[in-house]
């Protein structure tokens, strides 16, 4: 599932990115109830023939594009994977999220998308 479909899991509710803030609060709407942390982690590598073929970019120079589009997929399913999580707890929004990312060792890292499920109200 893409993270622009959102998550409608059976009997949990729909969770969609457009209930997903980094601001404290979700304008229009009244926070009834605090879940606590979720969050979606995602760990990649890069493949062998990935790193071939970015090294060959970057004698060109310019935009590494193998390699943006690897970050921008894993950013994308850690969202996911977020939001999942989120539904799975019975959020229907998550506030204060953020992006965070660490290399575990080289040539892998890892990719968190974390914030605050709550339970919100249209005001």
């Amino acid at each position: 599932m893409s993270f622009n479909e959102g998550f409608a899991a059976p009997g949990i509710g729909a969770l969609g990115p457009d209930m997903v803030t980094t601001a404290l609060e979700l304008p229009g709407y009244r926070i009834v109830r605090s879940l606590g942390i979720v969050r979606g982690i995602v760990v990649r590598s890069r493949s062998v023939f990935g790193s071939i073929g970015a090294s060959f970019q970057t004698l060109v120079g310019g935009d590494i594009t193998l390699y943006s589009e690897l970050c921008e997929k894993t950013r994308q399913d850690a969202f996911a994977r977020m939001m999942l999580h989120g539904a799975e707890h019975g959020a229907n929004a998550i506030i204060s999220m953020r992006y965070d990312a660490n290399e575990l060792m080289q040539g892998v890292t890892e990719v968190l998308a974390y914030g605050t499920a709550v339970v919100v109200e249209k005001i």
